[in-house]
Parts: C-alpha cells; sequence; structure tokens
C-alpha cells in the first residue's frame, strides 16, 4: 500500500452522468479535441493527482433499450490509448492509464502500444485492463460472435495479459549497445523470445518496443463481483472496487465486504502480496451537501432516470470536508486510496484538482505536491519494482 491516500481521477466524456453535457457549456463542444484532453489532464497533472484513467470502449457510446445508440447522451469517443499518448508531454508526474480492451484487441498492439506510452511518458503508464462483452461490439470485428460468457472472456484476457507481460519482458534493459567499434546496435543475447501457446493466444517472438522505464506498466482491473475478483488478482497489480454505502454515505458499512473479496481472492490464490485495492466512487462536489443534492437531482431529471439506481459504483453527491472524511475511513479499512468519478466535467473535475486535494493535504492523507519528486507511476501507486523473468535466474515473472 502507498504511504499515503493515492488518488486516481476518472475521465469520461462530460462527465459520468449521462446528463452532463448539458451543464458542461462550452466544453461540451471540445469532447472531441486535443485541447479538451490536454486541459483535463494538465490541471490534475499541476494538482499532484497520482493518475488519471481514460475510459474507452469498442462502442460509440452507450445503448437505449432497443439496442440502438443512446442520443440523450454523449456518443462518440476518442481513442484513449492515443489520447494518452497525445497528453503525456504536457504534463510531468502524473500516470495516465488508459482503457484497453483485449477481447478484440491482438496482445502484440496491446503491449507495444503501452509501452511507448511509458517511453513517451518517462514511466507514467498504466493499463487499465478491459473485456468486451456484447454482440454489438463484436459486430465491428466480425470474427467472433459476442456474448460470450463472462467465464470464457476472462479465460482469454487471463492469456492475454500474460502475453504483454511475456513481451514487456523480451527485451533486457541493456539490450541496446550501440557499439560502433563491431557495427552492432542491439546484443541479440539480450532479446527473448516471448513464446506462448494458450487456448485463446499464442505468440512466438518479441516485442519491437525495447524495454520501456517500468519495465512493465501496472495494469489495473475492476473487481466488482467474485469471479472478477479472481481475475483482478490474477492478472492486475492494481484493483478497483465499486462499495455501495448504507443509508448513511459516509459509514463504509459495504466497503469492508469488497475488499475482504479482493483479500479472499488473493489468499485463495497463495498470493505472495496484498495488492493496492481503490474505491470507485461517483462523486458531485458542491458547496454545501444540499447544493450538491440538488445538482444532482437536476441532472437526473434531465436524463429522466436516477444515475445512482442504474450506476455500478456508489454516487456521492457531497462537499470536499465530507469527501475527505470518507477517504479516510476508507483508508482506516485498509483501502489503498480511491478513484474518483467526476459525474461533471469539468466542474468535478475541477473541484477533485483544486479543492479536494489542498483538503486531504490539510487532512494529512497526502504530502504536499510541492514537496514530492517526481516518480514513476508504480512507485507512486507503492509497487514494487518490475523485474524482468529474464533478468536473473529465480526471478519470479
Amino acid at each position: 500500500m502507498p504511504d499515503r491516500t493515492a488518488l486516481v481521477t476518472a475521465l469520461h466524456g462530460a462527465g459520468w452522468h449521462p446528463a452532463a453535457w448539458r451543464v458542461a457549456g462550452p466544453s461540451a463542444t471540445r469532447l472531441s479535441s486535443l485541447r479538451h484532453w490536454r486541459d483535463l489532464v494538465v490541471e490534475q497533472d499541476h494538482a499532484g493527482i497520482d493518475a488519471v484513467t481514460i475510459e474507452d470502449s469498442f462502442t460509440a457510446g452507450p445503448v437505449d433499450a432497443t439496442g440502438d445508440l443512446d442520443t440523450s447522451t454523449v456518443v462518440g469517443r476518442l481513442d484513449a490509448l492515443l489520447v494518452a499518448n497525445a497528453v503525456a508531454p504536457a504534463t510531468r508526474a502524473v500516470g495516465l492509464v488508459p482503457t484497453v480492451s483485449v477481447t478484440h484487441t491482438e496482445p502484440f498492439h496491446v503491449a507495444t502500444g503501452l509501452q511507448t506510452l511509458d517511453h513517451v511518458s518517462l514511466g507514467r503508464a498504466g493499463w487499465r485492463l478491459q473485456v468486451s462483452p456484447t454482440t454489438r461490439e463484436a459486430a465491428l470485428f466480425g470474427r467472433r460472435p459476442g456474448g460470450e460468457a463472462t467465464e470464457h472472456l476472462f479465460a482469454e484476457a487471463r492469456e492475454v495479459a500474460e502475453v504483454v507481460s511475456r513481451l514487456w519482458d523480451s527485451w533486457d534493459d541493456d539490450a541496446i549497445i550501440r557499439d560502433v567499434v563491431t557495427g552492432r546496435f542491439i546484443d541479440r543475447d539480450r532479446i527473448h523470445d516471448a513464446e506462448f501457446v494458450g487456448e485463446h493466444v499464442s505468440v512466438h517472438g518479441a516485442s519491437i518496443v525495447p524495454r520501456s522505464p517500468q519495465g512493465r506498466p501496472p495494469v489495473f482491473a475492476l473487481a466488482h463481483r467474485a469471479d472478477a475478483a479472481t481475475f483482478a488478482v490474477d492478472a492486475a497489480d492494481v484493483v478497483l472496487v465499486t462499495p455501495r454505502p448504507g443509508p448513511d454515505a459516509r459509514s463504509g458499512l459495504e466497503a469492508r465486504p469488497a475488499l475482504a473479496l479482493v483479500r479472499d481472492a488473493e489468499q485463495a490464490a497463495g498470493a505472495d502480496r496484498a495488492r493496492p485495492v481503490l474505491a470507485d466512487v461517483a462523486v458531485l462536489i458542491g458547496s454545501s451537501a444540499g447544493e450538491a443534492a440538488d445538482a444532482l437531482a437536476a441532472l437526473d431529471a434531465a436524463a429522466g432516470a436516477s444515475y445512482a439506481a442504474t450506476s455500478d459504483a456508489a454516487v456521492l453527491a457531497t462537499t470536499v470536508p465530507a469527501l475527505v472524511e470518507h477517504m479516510a475511513e476508507l483508508r482506516a479499512l485498509g483501502y489503498a486510496g480511491v478513484r474518483l468519478r467526476p459525474l461533471r466535467i469539468p466542474e468535478d473535475s475541477t473541484a477533485i484538482a483544486r479543492r479536494l486535494v489542498p483538503a486531504l493535504v490539510t487532512a494529512g492523507l497526502r504530502a504536499d505536491v510541492a514537496s514530492r519528486p517526481t516518480a514513476d507511476l508504480r512507485t507512486r501507486l507503492g509497487l514494487a519494482p518490475a523485474i524482468s523473468r529474464h533478468a536473473t535466474e529465480g526471478v519470479p515473472a
């Protein structure tokens, strides 16, 4: 667990609430522009946020009851991995964690794209691993019917995660020797075959990208139920859970079993380390509880439905002091931190950066950004360095 509360902001369109675009003002017209994403991420970077996740999917937006695109919410998105690479040069310290699905994507492309991001960001890349279960997504590729059982998708995703890890390890740190005398740019013996043959994928050969600054960028996975927790323990370095609070939104009563789900999965797998677990919380931040509740009610009215009734994560219409208290309670239970889903962008993402972070510093839950040296994302999250499986005999992969 990191030595202070980890703080991740989940960036998604105009905000996680489906009606957020209606109150976004001019920024709603820039959702497909690089300037929009650069401004968002730079703001989080300056505030000292540990990482931003960028949502993605093979669908242009959510679907309605008929299975067609729901035109009442934001439709259209940019590729998360490409956005992360584009904004990386404008940032200094924030981790960049795009969502990349493995269901219809070749492991080689996943591995090299994320390695490239790790190089471009100087060691700040991460990967939110996701599966794509719907027939609508499968139809875009035409290679499989879609609608497969979750068990099948997770089995395939395990193999992809293993292949990606092997490709990331396929170049030694010192494989590039640039020996002008002998005319050798690389030492062939320091590049290894990632050879893997599984039920779902097989790979022979090495990555085309030299080993990146982190070696293996940290992998994030959502564990909202038991089978997902088992998968996350097998494939991920950081686990996201979605605790649902009771009547008192700050009680954390449901947070304890959500955390236990991961710890039980680790014990069943014989894991030798406890993964950092972050609580996913959707937030609307107001100057008072009443103002926040009214703003959420207005969004729900515009959408024609309660977002809290359909969200997989807890939805808190709250204030900065109440959110700090909630995060302190989660920390006391053993959570490494939170991933906050701002319901409105930029209102709530800005409140996280400009108001929540200083309040967390005052509460002793985070260090002041000026006193923290820039570090790679693994270090910021309290993860051990990724030692290549080829570096030393006996070192586990």
